[in-house]
């Protein structure tokens, strides 16, 4: 989902980064239901919470089987687990890091690496049986909100304000937060973020409108966020306050509301990967979260991850959610 890909590191980094990660073993997703239906053509379109994004883990530096290694695609996101349970004869993975619903019918350029991920709809054809969709959290620019309630201080404070101070301080080349994020977002009443999300409504409709056109036979499964935002905080283990957790908590949840009505209207499954991951937020333990917090380090299957984007055992749990609507199992 996050913008905050950018923050990958370039290729001699990442493999630097890899060398170190010998032993261990990577989460997996559980053996898949023996029920499921028969496709031929699967492909998978979304973000970088689809392409469960990763710097290197044990299977070395990211996936470039169908994407440029820009997009940072796990070689275990949900969609490959997803098409090696299934043994679909054709399968291509067009999700990548950062994506908005404007990169599925352009090419998307910005790639940390200098390369140029195709318009993710280019990977549709007539004859394609199954797609799965999970976009939304970057046309709305969740992503940047969320990063920006990072807060140098325990609780919430306007006394800069009050002092006609900056609310930032220089530290390392960027800058650290000092007042709440919650009181930035929402003035008089009035939710930036919501109104953001409400705009990225009619965005998602349309693209499940045109990947219906372009694949009139395809059973199209979108999939909303995992259980990633408590409402209650966990400073300074992630360094935000009780009052912005609370925020983003409800943020969070106004924008997996908008998936799932853009998944009513625009004639999608809804796979609620966020009811089957809840109690594996950022603030739970390393070895059970599901989504990493701003650590880069993930012990729920060992990997050097991105900030704030699911782990291999997050991406296990998405998997087993859409395993669960197209097998119809509880």
């Amino acid at each position: 989902m996050l913008r905050s890909s950018r923050l990958l590191l370039s290729s001699c980094a990442l493999a630097a980064l890899a060398a170190p990660f010998a032993v261990g073993a990577p989460a997996t997703a559980d053996t898949a239901p023996t029920s499921a239906p028969s496709y031929s053509e699967y492909v998978a379109l979304g973000d970088s919470w689809s392409a469960d994004v990763v710097i290197a883990d044990l299977d070395g530096l990211p996936d470039t089987t169908y994407a440029p290694t820009g997009c940072a695609q796990s070689h275990r996101n949900y969609p490959k687990l997803v098409a090696k349970a299934l043994g679909v004869a054709s399968f291509r993975d067009a999700t990548c890091g950062s994506a908005t619903t404007d990169d599925f019918s352009r090419p998307q350029t910005g790639l940390p690496t200098g390369e140029t991920n195709p318009a993710q709809f280019d990977r549709l054809t007539p004859t394609t049986d199954l797609v799965t969709v999970g976009i939304g959290g970057n046309d709305a620019g969740f992503a940047g909100a969320a990063i920006s309630c990072i807060n140098l201080l325990p609780a919430n404070t306007s006394a800069f304000d009050a002092l006609a101070l900056p609310v930032s301080l220089p530290l390392l080349g960027s800058s650290v937060p000092l007042g709440g994020c919650k009181q930035r977002f929402v003035k008089d009443g009035h939710d930036q973020l919501a109104d953001r999300i409400a705009a990225s409504e009619p965005k998602l409709v349309a693209a499940l409108a045109e990947i219906h056109r372009r694949s009139p036979r395809a059973r199209v499964l979108m999939l909303n966020y995992l259980d990633a935002i408590p409402e209650k905080g966990c400073y300074p283990l992630v360094p935000i306050t009780n009052t912005d957790m609370a925020y983003l908590h409800d943020t969070f949840g106004r924008l997996n509301a908008m998936v799932a009505r853009a998944a009513a209207a625009g004639g999608a499954e809804l796979v609620d990967s966020f009811g089957d991951s809840t109690g594996h937020g950022v603030c739970t333990s390393p070895l059970t979260r599901y989504v990493e917090g701003l650590g880069i380090v993930s012990l729920n299957g060992l990997a050097v991850a991105v900030p704030a984007h699911p782990n291999s055992a997050g991406a296990a749990s998405q998997y087993r959610s859409v395993m669960k609507v197209l097998t119809g199992t509880p």
